[in-house]
């Protein structure tokens, strides 16, 4: 691994922290860069997300879906958590504490939007970060592609009408021509864009000029995801500081969630007889979020300063320390399948 994705919580927490920090001196410069949409979509937070998946995507092999067949139960139990488990799980707990737990705490419309931005973290199952977790855990590299290529299909019909049942269920009005074109912009167009790319640079099937050409984009992909995350912080950064006690309110279900789903995950493959190899990736897929999705609709669908949106914020503030400590748990118990 290089030096960014070794330390890649370092350089997230700095460009947290740098974020807020520039968002609060100018705020003006970055009230103009929000401003910068088209049909409810921010380009500059567009530009980069796609920078940063493109290369991942790239990276899936379509082809090795025949595969499938060999080793069915990793996949079965990734389908189980990201489509049947998660989405309602997150759903239930954001009901729980935003309409019960903390319903004093917060405004009812404020709830709502807190519920929704949890909503959309989970109903995107995790792409372009998948790949980080499954190497750190020494996953099987071609499964974990096909955990991602499959997960990839079912997303590109599921997300639209799963997050809109969903969100329709908390009582949210969903403006599906949005959704929809976050999907067209997020999951369906890098995705084509990484089949072609792949296809006419590994025509001879050998990957080595895939290879470079991944290599060569992957120092973009990281510089995507910390200008993205730079920004979304910098848009929240008045809501941040004004109000602390919002962050501490949404990462607690959050974290909630995200460490009771590992738990359900890793006894299920603990039960399903699974290896290391391929259980510890099959965990993380079903456990992390594809938040750049999330957020990136939640942008789209509530605009960039609503509670929707700082809530998938503080998922990507809760994410990659939460699935580190769970990558090193995942690597300690490493004997419980072996």
């Amino acid at each position: 691994m290089g030096l960014f994705e070794r330390y890649l919580s370092v350089w997230v927490g700095l460009c947290i922290v740098a974020g807020v920090g520039l968002g609060y001196v100018m705020p003006s410069a970055f009230s103009a860069i929000a401003h910068l949409e088209v049909a409810h979509v921010n380009i500059p937070v567009a530009i980069f997300i796609w920078v940063m998946i493109y290369p991942m995507m790239i990276q899936v092999d379509f082809a090795s879906i025949k595969d499938i067949g060999k080793k069915p139960k990793g996949l079965v139990l990734t389908l189980l958590i990201n489509w049947l488990i998660k989405p309602f799980t997150m759903a239930a707990l954001g009901w729980l504490f935003f309409k019960i737990l903390f319903a004093d705490l917060v405004d009812p419309a404020t709830a709502s939007e807190y519920i929704a931005g949890m909503i959309l973290l989970g109903v995107a199952p995790c792409t372009a970060m998948v790949f980080v977790w499954s190497q750190l855990t020494k996953g099987d590299a071609n499964y974990t592609l096909v955990q991602v290529s499959v997960n990839d299909v079912i997303m590109i019909f599921a997300f639209a009408p799963l997050a809109a049942f969903l969100l329709g269920v908390t009582d949210i009005t969903v403006p599906w021509e949005t959704l929809l074109l976050s999907v067209l912009l997020y999951v369906v167009l890098p995705l084509v864009a990484g089949i072609a790319t792949r296809k006419a640079l590994d025509a001879a099937d050998n990957h080595t000029r895939l290879n470079n050409f991944v290599g060569m984009l992957k120092p973009w992909s990281i510089v995507g995801l910390l200008a993205t995350v730079v920004l979304l912080f910098g848009f929240q950064a008045n809501t941040i500081l004004s109000e602390p006690m919002a962050i501490v309110l949404i990462a607690i279900p959050l974290l909630i969630q995200t460490y009771g789903i590992f738990a359900i995950a890793y006894a299920g493959a603990k039960c399903l007889k699974l290896p290391h190899n391929i259980a510890a990736p099959a965990c993380m897929i079903g456990t992390s979020n594809f938040f750049e999705l999330a957020v990136a609709v939640a942008i789209s669908l509530f605009g960039l300063h609503s509670g929707a949106a700082l809530a998938t914020v503080v998922g990507v503030l809760v994410e990659v320390p939460v699935m580190l400590s769970l990558v090193a748990f995942a690597n300690r118990t490493r004997h419980w399948f072996d």
